[in-house]
């Protein structure tokens, strides 16, 4: 079977924009959570969010204007913005700019969503039930379809290959991760762009997120402490928004055009709960599952695991579900294994946060610097029995990582990142 590695990584997210400024921050455990901006969220359970702070607000924050002009920017939604950004940066990278057609037809587009343009498809609908249909643009589906991410870029790059995007929640890009070694391993392509882009902190979805009692409502006036995975007590999810891309690529493709290749993508998995829309059964036996077929893709074993980076979202029934599965997985670990959420510091990016994880597992091998977690002052019980990397990164080399997406619906996937 064709290996498959990592040659790109590009990056948008609430606590930096760019793969260095992105990590810089998570290796601080930086905060990216505050009050929401983008509309008025005083009559919500949660007014806070992960948002993407523009250049103007932050040093590291993101410039549209060096994504897109001004007319790409009015005819596409925030999370194409967000797309087309990650993907420049991850290609510039990888030093991948196809121009004949046989490398064209053999570089595909894998960039998953959870919504797509949910904030275009609210506002439409205001336009259209104030003002009539007749004001409508002719713009506004190209604008929000969940499919447009890796359409834009495709278009953007040339990219003839195998396109595609899973809408698959919470779990979607790191399904577009590993649908597209799947791929690149069938020989369908060489080079694949993978990941995943959100943008949906609206109204609309903070009222559906809160009613369903999701979302942390206890800390609106103390943001940065609001996102607390495995924390005892964690009282709910933040929403963050970005995109995660990476360059995947055959690995006897890399090594001829001289590409640096900066991991392996050594397993994968996947797996359905088939239990309940919202909720992971309490044993995380859906989750056990995707991980123990990442391990066996990889031809690893749990003691081979260096590192989790886990799905936590910091939800009390979620958090426990996978606390349980990794307990399970790791029965006999101990301080040897560390585990972490990025999340705590961002929020959940929902349909990217695979994908921006998927980054900073990468740079934790290439770094020797394991992600922290934020605010774990109580840390669950049962998690205690591993090294859990609060507050700041830590220095200590491992080969093999391992990272968790799961989503509504009852969708599961894992991840191994791998040293070459």
């Amino acid at each position: 079977m064709r290996r498959v590695v990592v040659t790109g990584i590009g990056v948008v997210s609430p606590i930096g924009t760019g793969v260095d400024a992105f990590w810089s921050r998570v290796v601080e455990g930086a905060n990216g959570i505050r009050r929401i901006t983008k509309f008025d969220a005083s009559d919500l359970a949660c007014q806070i969010a992960g948002e993407v702070p523009t250049i103007e607000e932050d040093a590291l924050g993101f410039d549209v204007n060096a994504a897109l002009d001004a007319r790409e920017q009015r005819r596409t939604d925030r999370f194409i913005h967000f797309a087309l950004a990650a993907a420049g940066e991850a290609l510039t990278q990888a030093g991948w700019s196809p121009e004949t057609d046989e490398e064209k037809n053999r570089t595909g587009t894998i960039i998953g969503t959870g919504v797509g343009g949910f904030p275009a498809m609210t506002a439409g609908t205001r336009l259209v039930d104030e003002k009539g249909p007749r004001r409508a643009s002719p713009f506004l589906v190209p604008s929000f379809l969940a499919n447009l991410a890796a359409g834009q870029v495709s278009i953007r790059h040339g990219l003839k290959g195998p396109i595609g995007a899973p809408v698959t929640a919470c779990a979607a890009s790191l399904q577009a991760l590993g649908d597209a070694a799947r791929i690149i391993r069938s020989g369908e392509a060489d080079v694949m762009v993978a990941g995943g882009t959100e943008a949906c902190i609206d109204r609309v979805s903070y009222a559906g997120f809160c009613a369903a009692k999701a979302m942390s409502s206890k800390r609106n006036e103390d943001p940065a402490n609001a996102s607390r995975p495995f924390d005892q007590d964690r009282d709910g999810f933040i929403m963050g928004e970005g995109a995660g891309i990476l360059i995947l690529e055959d690995y006897e493709h890399a090594i001829a055009r001289g590409a640096t290749i900066l991991v392996e993508l050594k397993g994968y998995g996947t797996s359905a709960d088939a239990h309940h829309v919202t909720a992971s059964p309490a044993d995380g036996e859906g989750g056990l599952r995707a991980m123990k077929q990442a391990l066996a893709t990889a031809n690893l074993t749990p003691a081979d695991i260096g590192y989790v980076n886990a799905h936590s979202t910091s939800t009390p029934v979620g958090d426990a579900a996978e606390v349980a599965s990794l307990n399970t997985l790791f029965e006999g670990r101990g301080k040897d294994l560390a585990v972490s959420s990025s999340k705590s510091m961002f929020g959940h990016l929902l349909g990217a946060a695979g994908a921006v994880e998927a980054i900073a597992c990468v740079k934790a091998l290439t770094t020797g610097q394991l992600p922290p977690s934020r605010n774990l002052v109580n840390p669950d019980e049962a998690m205690t029995k591993f090294e859990l990397v609060p507050d700041k990164a830590i220095d200590r080399q491992v080969d093999h990582v391992l990272t968790n997406g799961f989503g509504f619906g009852g969708v599961n996937a894992s991840a191994v990142f791998s040293r070459v």
